[in-house]
């Protein structure tokens, strides 16, 4: 039987992640550019975003980012408004924690923006994690 060199299917399409650990160049935002926190995904690689300048746009994630570059709930990325929809966007980039926690010190983002946590996460509670018996529950199992 010959040997798997690694080369067929899907193993071409995942390739080598190297980009990981190399530090790229902060990118601001320009004209026609707005930075924005993903509040939802949609799916068919779309995304509910709220801009920075406080309106809520549809984004769609660009090709070059499709399946290489994750986003999740509560990112931060740079997006690239529409002329012809203001209700629409396209995401242009996807800013790593370290470099969102750069812009909220440069002030490019306010202060109300919460850079760490997914939006629909609220708990609070640290104690909500396990369950406490008391000494009566237990006799009784």
């Amino acid at each position: 039987m010959p040997k798997n060199k690694g080369k067929g299917r899907k193993n071409r399409k995942r390739g080598k992640n190297e980009a990981d650990d190399e530090r790229r160049e902060l990118i601001f935002k320009e004209d026609g550019q707005e930075y924005a926190q993903i509040q939802r995904m949609l799916g068919n690689g779309r995304c509910d975003a709220a801009c920075i300048d406080g309106t809520k746009r549809l984004c769609h994630i660009r090709g070059k980012m499709h399946k290489k570059v994750w986003i999740s709930n509560g990112d931060i990325v740079l997006v690239g408004l529409r002329d012809f929809q203001d209700d629409k966007a396209d995401v242009i980039l996807k800013y790593m924690p370290d470099e969102a926690r750069l812009l909220k010190a440069y002030g490019e983002l306010p202060e109300n923006v919460r850079l760490n946590e997914a939006l629909d996460e609220e708990d609070d509670d640290p104690n909500d994690d396990y369950i406490e018996f008391e000494d009566d529950d237990i006799d009784r199992i």
